[in-house]
């Protein structure tokens, strides 16, 4: 009996602690369903689309398009810092911050900033992601060759043949009289595109090789091309006889050089010279995304607390205090058995 009388005072004690603690200390007994506060989920950079928009003489805007990736809690606040970082000095050209506000629900979404830079050289484009003003992520990528973007008023699809067996100047000698020389001339033409643009012309200068003094000159209108077609320009120049000559061809469009070309004329029996060309295919080149700047350790995206709500909250709970009580019951009988 004493035994027994010992048991049931032990689980009124806990009966009654567990009373207690529910007066004197807040939330031991919360119900696990209430809301609680949960930490933001994590914003990354999925990826950044580059592509150009307005192209001047000087400068070329750059349309970036920073997609982040959201999942889990709502996350505040967020905004997206778009830096031009010269390539070669480092030196950051120009900054642009755009806000994004707040993410929600797990997706995608598309930020999209301009940022304005000089049209030659190459940039580092660097995207970095704040979250009520804490950096969470960052990424970069790399653009060369700015250069060959060409403005409005400089594109053509009018330009010298480019073939082996079709040089852009070439050259006849039509007439020799008098210690004078007069060349036959032709500029082959090529239009690569779809148009048929009718403002078009091409001047030739006649250039003394050993001092470059101009022999002759000359501009000839560039009849109608048609789409896919190639033409030539003919022209007549004299020019003293004896000398060896460089033929200096340009193709205008409403007062603006489109192309040029090269070639030579050997009239000098006892020496010749030949158009050393070197050319140099300049393209735009747009590196692959990469995560991180470079500035150090990527930051890791924090973990998501979404079990805070759904799962147990801290304390006893009346659940514990019955299952004690219970399980003291149980106890005693066996015993008493």
């Amino acid at each position: 009996m004493r035994r027994e009388t010992t048991l049931a005072a032990g689980a009124a004690g806990v009966a009654l602690l567990t009373v207690v603690a529910a007066v004197l200390v807040p939330g031991a007994l919360a119900d696990p369903s209430e809301e609680r506060p949960v930490r933001p989920g994590p914003v990354d950079i999925a990826d950044m689309e580059i592509s150009a928009g307005d192209v001047t003489g000087d400068t070329v805007t750059l349309n970036v398009t920073t997609r982040l990736s959201h999942r889990g809690p709502p996350a505040r606040n967020v905004t997206v810092r778009v830096q031009a970082v010269d390539a070669e000095s480092g030196l950051v050209e120009t900054t642009r911050t755009t806000a994004a506000g707040d993410l929600t629900g797990e997706r995608e979404v598309a930020v999209p900033t301009n940022l304005t830079v000089e049209r030659e050289g190459g940039y580092r484009i660097r995207a970095v992601v704040y979250r009520d003003d804490q950096r969470v992520d960052s990424g970069t990528r790399e653009l060369r060759g700015l250069e060959a973007l060409q403005p409005p008023y400089a594109r053509s699809a009018v330009g010298f043949a480019e073939a082996d067996a079709l040089p852009p100047v070439a050259f006849s000698v039509a007439e020799t009289a008098d210690n004078r020389t007069t060349l036959a001339l032709q500029m082959a033409l090529t239009n690569a595109g779809d148009d048929r643009p009718d403002d078009l012309r091409v001047t030739v200068t006649l250039r003394q090789a050993d001092s470059n003094i101009v022999a002759n000159r000359t501009s000839v209108p560039v009849g109608s091309i048609r789409p896919g077609r190639t033409e030539t320009v003919a022209t007549r120049l004299t020019v003293p006889t004896g000398y060896n000559y460089y033929i200096d061809a340009v193709l205008w469009k409403d007062g603006v050089v489109i192309d040029s070309a090269r070639g030579a004329a050997n009239l000098d029996p006892t020496e010749t010279i030949s158009v050393n060309e070197t050319r140099r295919d300049v393209e735009l080149r747009v590196s692959d995304f990469t995560r991180g700047d470079g500035d150090g350790e990527r930051p890791r995206p924090e973990a998501t607390a979404e079990g805070a709500a759904g799962g147990a909250a801290p304390g006893f709970g009346v659940g514990a205090a019955v299952i004690a009580l219970l399980a003291v019951a149980l106890l005693a009988r066996r015993k008493h058995q």
